[in-house]
């Protein structure tokens, strides 16, 4: 009688088994059923600079059609308007100033800073290791170029790439200003000996800017094809189109824009490559691709800048302009199509990723990002509803909702004015007036008052990060 017994109830135990490890769930640490993940990030690209978001001369087909087959996001933000802030506050999902990685003093790290990134500071690379996840980073970093700052001391089990901006380590007699102009004709090896690193050895040095995107594009679809049977993630961090601009000679002076457009349609091509090798892999379905860019156009560079779009000003400040960017979320058969007019923040997909993958989120720290799982795969509301604006250690804004209020505002670099500080603060309702042109503070006292109350909330519990920029070697 007792064996009788026992036999359905070890059926019944190994039913229940086999149901959960074939559950297609995304909190499952299953191989086969974890999402993949890949983040293209391209530099001081502008709301403007795609076709799918109303350039008329830049042919971006690629990114056009995962913004058709996926979502695009109309209200897409980073963590601050400039290059190592910005890349700190997505791998990380924290407001930069939580983590030292902003600084009044220097506003990126530089080829002799200090420091980096905090040892202490958990990556979502680091995050998704704790699911079996492979982990490569490909392109800028800009977090730290000493060993132990580097992408394989942070959770990357792969780097390939420049350790800083492609328009450090600037040597020569020649003007730096006059250099960005050139760009394509730079003579490399006389005026920037940036280095290319595999993982933490200089391989290349200086490096070849001029097929560096196409050799990005390359690492980053010959890894999905090494680890095409494990989840992986994969952070492909163009350098371009920072100033100054390259582009290979498949690319050079076929675009209509000039030498930036070339620029884009290179990266626009190894995007399409990227999806291309996915789906050749038979991965589509469970590979979750995002496209955005760290900050807002370089202004000054005048063409061999992007373009914002209808938003104001750019790169560095706190306008729109600055830190509203595309943002671009592609899966087919997981991303529910369409154009999300809700907030979301590249601080988000710390969470939201961590969340997928059945990682829990650190609970000994603060973190900025929130889940958009449910907007995502179902068209649910953006729990997102606000998002803060600082410029190097100061609260320039707040958005909260549709109304944005500046308490200080300055200008891009070498544009637009110097600090100016409103009392009271100027306010702009962003879905009327995106371009921040007309000034209701006077007629909404009582938004004034909840953005107040949310700025007090935040203040009275930061801790802010010992600086990481500052020092200089």
């Amino acid at each position: 009688m007792a064996n009788k017994i026992l036999f359905p109830r070890i059926y019944i135990l190994a039913s229940l088994l086999l149901l959960v490890s074939s559950t297609n769930s995304f909190g499952q640490k299953n191989s086969q059923n974890t999402p993949n993940f890949v983040i293209i990030f391209a530099d001081d690209l502008g709301y403007g600079d795609l076709g799918v978001y109303g350039h008329p001369t830049i042919r971006t087909p690629h990114l056009d059609q995962m913004a058709h087959e996926g979502q695009k996001w109309t209200n897409f933000y980073v963590g601050a308007s400039v290059c190592t802030p910005s890349r700190a506050a997505l791998l990380t999902g924290r407001l930069p100033i939580r983590s030292g990685m902003s600084s009044a003093k220097s506003r990126v790290l530089f080829p002799n800073s200090k420091n980096g990134l905090p040892a202490n500071e958990i990556t979502l690379a680091e995050q998704l290791k704790k699911a079996g996840y492979s982990t490569a980073c490909i392109g800028k970093w800009h977090l730290g170029h000493k060993e132990q700052y580097l992408p394989t001391n942070n959770g990357f089990d792969y780097y390939f790439g420049i350790p800083y901006s492609n328009d450090m380590d600037h040597v020569g007699k020649r003007n730096y200003k006059e250099l960005a102009k050139e760009g394509q004709k730079a003579i490399v090896k006389e005026d920037y000996n940036v280095p290319l690193l595999r993982n933490t050895k200089i391989i290349e040095q200086p490096a070849n800017q001029n097929t560096i995107t196409k050799r990005y594009s390359e690492e980053a679809v010959s890894f999905i094809k090494e680890n095409k049977d494990k989840p992986f993630f994969v952070y492909l961090a163009h350098n371009l189109p920072h100033i100054p601009l390259f582009a290979s000679k498949d690319f050079l002076g076929k675009s209509k824009r000039g030498l930036y457009g070339d620029v884009l349609e290179e990266i626009d091509n190894g995007v399409g490559k990227i999806i291309q090798a996915l789906k050749e892999e038979g991965l589509a379905e469970n590979t979750i691709v995002v496209f955005t860019s760290d900050n807002g156009p370089w202004l000054p560079f005048k063409t061999h800048g992007g373009s914002a779009g209808l938003l104001r000003a750019g790169k560095g400040s706190t306008w729109e302009g600055g830190m509203r960017e595309p943002g671009i979320f592609w899966s087919p058969g997981k991303i529910k199509p369409g154009v999300i007019s809700d907030i979301g923040s590249t601080m988000d997909l710390f969470t939201t990723f961590s969340n997928m993958a059945g990682v829990p989120i650190p609970d000994d720290r603060v973190i900025d990002g929130i889940d958009l799982t449910t907007t995502l795969l179902e068209h649910g509301q953006s729990p997102r509803e606000s998002m803060l604006y600082y410029r190097e250690n100061e609260l320039y804004a707040v958005r909260l909702g549709d109304y944005k209020a500046h308490f200080i505002t300055k200008g891009v670099y070498g544009q637009f004015g110097g600090k100016e500080i409103h009392n009271p603060p100027i306010l702009y309702n962003l879905s009327e007036d995106p371009s921040e042109q007309f000034d209701i503070a006077e007629d909404h006292p009582e938004v004034l008052t909840k953005i107040n109350e949310l700025v007090a909330a935040h203040k009275s519990k930061l801790i802010k990060g010992k600086d990481m920029l500052a020092e200089r070697e």
